[in-house]
This record gives C-alpha cells, sequence and structure tokens, in this order.
C-alpha cells in the first residue's frame, strides 16, 4: 500500500485538475543509514520495508485526504455516542468549514486552535482548517486560562472552535493574543436533531457540566458549518515544507513550545506507520476494522495514529470523549469491538484493573499499541493475559510526528523496549560531548528523518540547540540499543538521580517497585541527602493496607543498595499530563525543590 500512496495522489491531482506549487524549500532529504546499523537486520527478519518513498515535493494532505473520500465513500469515518459520519460526509463537512474559515478574510498559513475533547466536531474541523491552507492549532481543552493564553499568544492563533465546556476558560485568558473569530461547539452539535438536543440540555442542566460564561463576539458550530457553501471552497497550493500542524509540547520540562509539523512530516511518518503495519497485516487493515480513540486527538499520538493514519488506512474511528469514564469506555468497546486499541500505560492499568473488562470479547482485537509513556512490564503482563494478546510499545514526541520507533506487530511477548527505529529514520545515542557512544551504552536519543520537525514557532535559538552537528534532534531520553537494533529508554536525562556519584534512573525504580501487588502507580524522584548526594523517593497511590516500611524491605530484594527507594510518601494520586505521564516535576514542587 505504501508504494501505491504516490499513484493514487498522483491520480487525484490529475482528475481535480489542480495545480500546487513547487516546493519553497527543499523538503528534508531521506537520511543515510549506515550498513552496519543493527536495526537492519530486524526489518529483514519481520518484513518490514526498511525505507518510504515520498510522493513528489508538489504533494501535500490535501491530496491523501481527496483520496481517501472517493476510495471510502459511504465507509463509516468515525463514531461517537452512538452517532456516526461517512468519508463523504467528512468530505462535505470539513469542505463546509474551510469554505467558512476562507470567507473570514484568514489565508493560507494563517493559525486555526481547536479547543475541543474526542467528539465528532473535531474531525471535521481538523481537516477543515487544512483543507483551507491553515495551520491547525491543537489546545488541550483542560488547559488553565493562564497555559491558554500563552499558547495563543506564541502561535498566533487567529480563530478558535472551542467546545462550550471550557469557554469559560477562554473568557478568563488575560492574553488573547491575535484570536478575532471564536466558535463555540456544543457536545451534541453533530448528534441528531433528537439526541443532541438532549445530550446539550443534559450537560448544562442535569450534570451542570457547562460553567457560565460571557462571549457575546462568539458565533456558533452549526453557524460555521452552514454559513458558506461547500462550493465556494478553493483548494489552496500546498506541498510538503508548508506547515499544517502546530503541535505544543506538553510543557513536562518547560513553558510548551509550538513543534512545527509539515505536511510532509506528516504524511512521512504516516507511511512509515503504514510500513509497519503492513508487514503484519498486510490487505486486513481495512474499513471494516474499528479503531479505539480514547486518547485525545489534541495530543500527537492520538492525532496521527487515530486520525492521520486510521483516515488513511479507511478504518473508523471511535471517539471517545471522556476516557476516565472506565464504566462508558468499557461498555463502547463491548458494542463495537475494537481491532485496534492504541493507549498509554495510565490507560492499560485503569483498565486492567476495573470489573468488567476481562469479560468482553476481544476476538477482533488485532493490536494494542502501546505510547506517549513507558508501558510498565507488571501492566502489560495482565494485558495480555486478559486479551490474549501482547501491548506493541513504539515511541515519539511532538517534534516527530510523532513515531521515531517500535516493536515488529508479531511479537509474541511484550519487550519493554521502544522497539527499532522506524523506515527511513536514523538513530544514534550519543555523550554529552556528541560523541557517539558504543552498541549496549547508555546515551541521548537523537533522530533524523523525514518526520523530524521544522523547528519551534518563535524559538529560533532552542530549535538550532535541538539538533547536533549531524543535524539529528536530541530527544532528551536516555537509551541503549543492542545488537539487534532494538531500543530500551532509561529515563529523561534531567530527571536522573545522583546517588553517591551513580546515576540512578527513576523507570526502573518504578518498574521494579510496581511489581508489589499493594502499588496501584508510582514515580520517584531524587531528594536531597548530605551523604549521598540525593536519595531516591517513592510517592506511591497504594491498594489495600500496606505499610511504608513493606515496601521499604520490598525495595531492597529489588534494587542495588543505591537504587532502593530511601522514603515511601502514599498519596490519592500522582500528578499527570494530558495524556496520563506521571510529572515529576510536580512531584519535586511537592518536595519544594522547583
Amino acid at each position: 500500500m505504501t508504494d501505491n500512496i504516490n499513484k493514487e495522489m498522483t491520480d487525484h491531482k490529475a482528475v481535480n485538475n489542480t495545480q500546487s506549487m513547487a516546493a519553497t524549500n527543499v523538503f528534508p532529504t531521506m537520511p543515510t543509514i549506515a550498513s552496519d546499523s543493527p536495526w537492519l537486520s530486524a526489518y529483514e527478519r519481520y518484513g518490514i520495508n526498511p525505507t518510504i518513498e515520498m510522493p513528489d515535493d508538489s504533494t501535500s494532505l490535501l491530496d491523501v485526504f481527496e483520496r481517501n473520500f472517493s476510495r471510502y465513500g459511504q465507509k463509516t469515518a468515525y463514531i461517537c455516542m452512538g452517532a456516526s459520519i461517512t468519508f463523504k460526509q467528512l468530505d462535505l463537512y470539513s469542505r463546509q468549514i474551510a469554505s467558512y474559515l476562507q470567507s473570514l478574510g484568514l489565508v493560507k498559513g494563517d493559525k486555526v486552535g481547536v479547543m475541543m475533547p474526542n467528539i465528532l466536531q473535531y474531525p471535521v474541523v481538523a481537516l477543515g482548517i487544512i483543507r483551507a491552507g491553515m495551520v491547525l492549532v491543537n489546545v488541550n481543552p483542560l488547559y488553565t486560562s493562564r497555559e491558554l493564553s500563552h499558547q495563543l499568544h506564541d502561535s498566533g492563533t487567529k480563530a478558535l472552535f472551542i467546545v462550550e465546556n471550557f469557554a469559560k476558560t477562554y473568557q478568563d485568558a488575560q492574553d488573547k493574543g491575535q484570536v478575532k473569530h471564536i466558535i463555540v461547539c456544543k457536545i451534541g452539535d453533530m448528534l441528531g436533531t433528537i439526541k443532541g438536543p438532549v445530550v446539550n440540555l443534559v450537560a448544562r442542566h442535569v450534570k451542570k457540566m457547562i460553567p457560565a460564561y460571557s462571549l457575546p463576539e462568539s458565533l456558533s458550530f452549526k453557524h460555521a458549518l452552514n454559513a458558506v457553501s461547500a462550493s465556494k471552497y478553493k483548494r489552496p497550493d500546498l506541498n510538503l515544507s508548508d506547515v499544517a500542524l502546530l503541535q505544543y509540547t506538553g510543557g513536562t520540562t518547560g513553558v510548551a513550545k509550538g513543534a512545527m509539523l509539515s505536511h510532509g512530516n506528516l504524511i512521512a511518518n504516516m507511511l512509515q506507520i503504514s510500513a509497519l503495519m503492513n508487514s503484519a497485516f498486510e490487505e486486513d487493515v481495512d474499513a471494516t476494522d474499528v479503531l479505539l480513540t480514547a486518547l485525545p486527538l489534541y495530543h500527537v499520538f492520538s492525532f496521527m495514529v487515530c486520525g492521520m493514519y486510521s483516515m488513511y488506512q479507511g478504518c473508523a474511528g471511535l471517539l471517545i470523549p471522556n476516557p476516565r469514564d472506565l464504566d462508558g469506555l468499557i461498555k463502547e468497546m463491548g458494542k463495537y469491538k475494537p481491532a485496534f486499541i492504541p493507549a498509554v500505560n495510565t490507560l492499560f492499568n485503569g483498565l486492567v484493573h476495573k470489573e468488567g473488562f476481562a469479560d468482553l470479547d476481544f476476538s477482533s482485537l488485532k493490536s494494542s499499541i502501546g505510547g506517549g509513556m513507558s508501558v510498565l512490564p507488571s501492566v502489560a503482563k495482565k494485558w495480555h493475559k486478559i486479551t490474549g494478546l501482547p501491548i506493541v510499545e513504539g515511541y515519539g514526541l511532538s517534534e516527530t510526528s510523532p513515531v521515531v520507533a517500535f516493536n515488529p506487530m508479531t511479537i509474541a511477548e511484550f519487550t519493554g523496549k521502544i522497539g527499532i527505529p522506524a523506515p527511513s529514520t536514523d538513530v544514534i545515542l550519543i555523550d554529552d560531548d556528541e560523541n557517539k557512544v558504543a552498541i549496549g551504552e547508555r546515551g541521548e536519543i537523537c533522530v533524523k528523518g523525514p518526520q523530524v520537525m521544522i523547528g519551534y514557532q518563535n524559538c529560533p535559538e532552542e530549535t538550532a540547540e535541538s539538533f547536533t552537528a549531524s543535524g539529528h534532534l536530541k530527544t532528551g531520553d536516555i537509551g541503549i540499543i543492542d545488537e539487534k537494533g532494538f531500543i530500551k529508554i532509561v529515563d529523561r536525562k534531567k530527571d536522573m538521580i545522583l546517588v553517591s556519584g551513580f546515576n540512578v534512573y527513576p523507570n526502573e525504580i518504578e518498574e521494579a517497585m510496581s511489581e508489589h501487588p499493594g502499588i496501584v502507580e508510582c514515580g520517584a524522584i531524587g531528594i536531597p541527602n548530605d551523604d549521598r548526594g540525593e536519595d531516591p523517593k517513592l510517592y506511591v497511590v497504594k491498594k489495600g493496607n500496606v505499610t511504608e516500611q513493606e515496601l521499604l524491605d520490598f525495595g531492597k530484594k529489588q534494587l542495588t543498595g543505591y537504587k532502593r527507594p530511601r522514603h515511601i510518601q502514599f498519596v490519592d494520586e500522582l500528578p499527570k499530563s494530558n495524556v496520563g505521564k506521571i510529572l515529576r516535576k510536580e512531584l519535586r514542587k511537592m518536595e519544594g525543590l522547583e
């Protein structure tokens, strides 16, 4: 299928009689992969194409979308709360949104924000923005007003689609930047003439999910959808080098920065994922499959895997607006029987401990895909036992669209590693002086490939500092590569704990301690110690009556002296990002260290 995309998209351009500008900037060439790179043998072993073939420079995501709309037509594209839309409807609705944005006087390259959970409006609006030639700015709806102010100002967002549940956040934002157009969506806007109003009524008056707000300048989503005919749409000239998405980092290492991802970056990563999937399933991945979309689409992992790739492949995306409602999630899974379940460790963990999950029918399940954070072996073991399939873990970041590496889909067991580099991706590990380290040694993971971002919005110095002299993106993650080319994440560079001159990695502590049945989840940081420099401290969400001493004794059995936790603190919950990553920065704040 990867080989066909070039011809199919070229055919669509010919049919539409459209002309695209020659690329104003040369799209990054494929990196040279050393012939002795250890992962090349793994490609051959697992039948994975080691390279992808990019389409010509005048191609854009519009060609991908048009191919999908024509190819899949009446097939279901997305399902949410019992309602669904077909690819044909997605084509029409997204063109209507694109026409509306163009009618506002917005032009190619203008930034348009989307601040909503996984509801049917999200793919309609997101595709509409990109089809208009504008740049999609994903905004976390759980942002505080302060966080939203930063992103609106930094991105230069000119229009914002926001679900009414979070409109108060926008109202209270001190700095609204360049925003001139506010479009407010209601949860039930696309759920039908009967169910939609009922859902909106319940959300507002029964569940009281809508705080009072005043945005007199705003317009409704229904107005935006119907204000301008799709026939008024003007297809923009776009190419691989044009920016399609401004994806802000999680902010776990400081102020959130916007990674500029081009049409070429996103197409490349889509093809890289396709190469992985086709090696295992060939034509078995099709429009009859349902892909669980519980992870928020505003997060880059879900945006690519559950959004871009799912649509390219013709799967039906099962949108889950609130994945924290595990009872509701399990009910939807039972009804639609997803073939693919992308999730983070937090969600996997929640499901395996939730009553009713083990009773589901997993006969349709083809793969469970872990990303966004490390999957703990104890969680992976429980998942495999219940579902009959291992979790296939991958690795990526906002700056790489996001996939950098993945495990082959046909592995028999959870590996505890992030896998091998994606096709046409070069990965090196370096020391503090940017020297490559040997196989089996620890080093910072650095990436070069067609999926790597153009740079950070408004941050030329940070962009320059993020790349090595050889042009590899420095991820800030510490890892090792074994002789077969498989990579294991050791930890974040900044999270390392220094005990008596020895490096201690929190991930290792957390993995070891999570084996205790009395620990639901945990997070490790270093705290000052006059004798040893730092001591490992473990924050624990416990189950049952487990005691601090019991866990300290367990740590002695699990870890060598300098690695074991010296302090235990029980908490009701751990601070997490919007996709479930444990925020060690917040744990350090709790200790008064930041």
